[in-house]
């Protein structure tokens, strides 16, 4: 093809140049590039994935070696590729030669010394000049998708058979939660672009929709008609997870995306109009949370739901919340004692029967922290060295800015100290209901050093969200999650891919208290958590060979993140997501030697908000997952164990133990009185001495196994010992028997716990 002349100006585009690499595929991009084309390359056999990776908007394919018919079968089996203009560009085929071609699919034949004008020309027609209006045709030209005239008729279609048979269907509508960032730096484009990508995905994994559109702000539209709600969200489920799991090529960038995805069923709609509006509001509450769950329409989408119910209902939950005192006293106590009283009198002595539970459960109990602390001992060590080298990694800070304003400028602070080998990257991710003085400092602090990525998450109410949100911006290849205040130790990401390099997916690390100074409750925390990170998580992982993820100080390979995401309406986020990842056949770690220092509650009512949103998330989890992980083939026998006791025993304990005295009170009844028990019963003695015990040899390996610095405060253990052991114990389960009544109520509100400022920590 003769060089262009004069320097001809041409319409722009982007088009795909196919050929092998040589002179003609040389002179064919000069050609093009000369009439003002943006030009990519690729191979025979390698345009299919070139195409999907960025779509052009043209190709123009060299004939070489008379391989035009290959490339032309190619381009025609993408999605995307029927309805982009195809030019072929040929030595001297002859007649025949080019109407096999035009016959095989191509739009057009020139000769190679045609003039670039021609060419150029040629091009503009097969762009401009569509034989008939783009909402006329069934595909759209651009994605391969039915445009949004036709999926609206074929929706009207199915609502009709629909109010004819109530055959059932759905219609989802999808989005993407990073659309306005990508459009702000990739212009336009990227919508038509993510379109694509998405019915992609779609199209591999089949299922139930059989018919796939787009709207004008880039949303895919998907049709399923004639199957039910739960099939319909298993199969919108499998396609969210599959898009999040993708790294798409989305105008020549490498971007992760997260779908949102709306869906409400046809039954539920009067018209069409309705049935998209219902899914865009979906879509709307979707992307709030950013959780790859696809969200039902619900009528307080729309913001019109009566206020008046909602806080009659709310005001009636507060009242019973603020009974629940007595609500746990009669379930747990006055219904059982008057049900062995019944039981006697009909000749059935369940009284006794149950004394004998409620010891063979104290015992248990006890069994149980002795062979966690036991396994301890033997915890599996971090393996010594990488088995590859260390890759850029990102540590990913959640915060609400009024509850760390104290506290978030030196945490920063530590984190930009940290020593790692490779790139870190530390992306602050918060929300903030109005701004707030220290957001200037941040910033300040983000021009000084370019590691410091501040993410402002908009309309954020919970940690899960800004999480989520963060986890497709990052782009280490792992990254460590941390609450506002954690203090990791500087080489906390390089002993943290000792575990991810030898085959590990997540590894959680030892939180540390570090203002236990402040006030007795910290000091109490302070050895809890010892018991807990130093003695009873590595024990448990030994024990049961699985671990779990607790908040903060955990790292994540970041694919397995991105496909898990954290669930906003769990109350403990992390312990879901540890066991979806477990699901999935994901390896957890539990490494007491990597270390974060953080900040204990000061007060007992901080404390009891906490540990009462600790309560209730684990039994939400326990309910959610208990018996699918039993049921699943993922888990071994001893992982099944372990889950029975985690999830299963951790539930029933306190209840348990409250039935000592419904117990007590049936056997003085049936007795004559108090005075008439023989309280010196071998066995029950035996049961008392043994649980203390265990309460003992807890705090003795918590003591064994501690940091250095709390090690020295052994006054500390010994007043944890005699505080857990008269009051401690009994108000944790108090607090658990209370999260079961607010479960019960779907009380499920999340309290702050509040930050000390950093003025009021005193350093161990």
């Amino acid at each position: 093809m003769p060089a262009a002349r004069g320097g001809l100006a041409g319409p722009s585009g982007h088009v795909l140049a196919v050929g092998t690499p040589g002179p003609g595929l040389d002179r064919l991009t000069r050609t093009l590039v000369s009439t003002g084309h943006e030009v990519s390359h690729a191979a025979p056999g390698d345009v299919s994935r070139q195409m999907r990776h960025s779509p052009p908007d043209a190709i123009v394919a060299l004939d070489d070696a008379h391989e035009g018919l290959e490339v032309i079968q190619e381009v025609r089996a993408v999605p995307a590729g029927r309805a982009v203009p195809l030019l072929m560009v040929t030595s001297d085929p002859g007649p025949s030669g080019v109407a096999d071609m035009l016959r095989g699919g191509a739009d057009d034949c020139v000769l190679e010394s045609s003039d670039p004008v021609e060419l150029s020309a040629r091009i503009e027609a097969k762009l401009r000049r569509v034989p008939v209006p783009v909402e006329n045709l069934l595909l759209d030209p651009r994605t391969g998708l039915y445009s949004q005239p036709h999926f609206l008729g074929e929706l009207d279609r199915e609502l009709k058979r629909v109010d004819d048979s109530r055959s059932g269907g759905v219609v989802a509508m999808v989005g993407v939660a990073e659309i306005a960032a990508l459009e702000a730096r990739l212009g336009p484009r990227v919508r038509r672009e993510v379109a694509e990508r998405l019915a992609g995905v779609a199209e591999k994994l089949g299922g139930v929709c059989d018919r796939l559109g787009w709207d004008d702000d880039g949303h895919l539209l998907m049709l399923m008609p004639g199957v039910d709600e739960d099939i319909a969200r298993r199969d919108l489920e499998k396609f969210a997870n599959a898009v999040a799991g993708t790294r798409f090529v989305v105008a020549d960038e490498n971007v992760r995306l997260t779908p949102a995805i709306g869906w409400t069923p046809l039954a539920d709609c009067a018209d069409r109009a309705q049935a998209v509006a219902n899914a865009r509001n979906a879509v709307d509450e979707s992307i709030r949370h950013r959780d790859l769950r696809p969200v039902k329409y619900a009528a307080w989408m729309r913001g019109t739901h009566r206020r008046g119910r909602r806080t009659l209902a709310g005001a009636l939950r507060a009242l019973l919340s603020a009974l629940s005192p007595v609500l746990v006293l009669l379930f747990g106590v006055g219904i059982p004692f008057v049900f062995y009283q019944q039981m006697y009198e009909l000749g059935w002595d369940v009284g006794s029967a149950a004394y004998w539970v409620v010891v063979s459960g104290l015992v248990l109990s006890a069994v149980l922290i002795v062979l966690e602390c036991l396994f301890s001992l033997d915890a599996k060590p971090r393996p010594e060295r990488p088995a590859q080298p260390y890759p850029p990694a990102s540590a990913v800070i959640a915060a609400y800015l009024p509850n760390e304003a104290a506290t978030i400028v030196d945490t920063i602070e530590s984190f930009l100290r940290l020593d790692y080998p490779n790139e870190l990257e530390i992306v602050l991710a918060y929300n903030t209901p109005h701004p707030m003085p220290v957001e200037e400092t941040l910033r300040e602090m983000a021009r000084r050093d370019p590691r410091l990525v501040l993410m402002p998450v908009a309309g954020s109410t919970s940690k899960a969200q800004n999480v989520n949100a963060a986890v497709t911006r990052v782009r280490g290849e792992f990254v460590g999650i941390f609450d506002a205040d954690h203090h990791p130790v500087p080489d906390a990401f390089q002993h943290a891919w000792h575990w991810l390099s030898n085959g590990y997916d997540v590894v959680q690390g030892h939180c540390v208290v570090r203002n236990g100074e402040s006030s007795w409750v910290s000091k109490l925390v302070g050895v809890e958590f010892e018991a807990i990170y130093a003695v009873s998580h590595p024990g448990r992982t030994r024990l049961y060979t699985f671990g779990v993820f607790g908040g903060s100080n955990g790292f994540w390979r970041t694919d397995l993140l991105a496909r898990t995401r954290m669930h906003g309406t769990m109350l403990t986020e992390d312990i879901d997501s540890s066991m979806r990842a477990l699901q999935e056949g994901s390896r957890i770690a539990t490494d007491r030697t990597l270390i974060s220092r953080e900040l204990a509650p000061t007060t007992l009512r901080a404390l009891w908000n906490q540990r009462s949103r600790w309560a209730q998330g684990w039994l939400q989890v326990s309910l959610k997952y208990l018996w699918r992980g039993l049921r699943s083939p993922a888990f071994t026998t001893r992982q099944k164990a372990g889950l029975l006791v985690l999830l299963g025993w951790r539930e029933i304990q306190p209840w348990l133990t409250l039935q000592i005295l419904p117990v007590l009170l049936y056997s003085a009844w049936r007795a004559g009185g108090v005075d008439q028990l023989d309280w010196a019963v071998p066995v029950c003695l035996l049961a008392t001495l043994l649980t203390l015990s265990a309460g003992l040899v807890q705090a003795m390996f918590a003591w064994r196994l501690a940091v250095p610095e709390l090690r020295r405060r052994r006054a500390w253990f010994w007043r944890y010992l005699l505080v857990s052991t008269f009051f401690y114990s009994h108000f944790k389960n108090i607090v658990a028997r209370q999260s079961l009544l607010k479960e019960v109520l779907r009380d499920r509100q999340w309290r702050v716990t509040p930050r000390p400022g950093e003025k009021a920590v005193k350093r161990t």
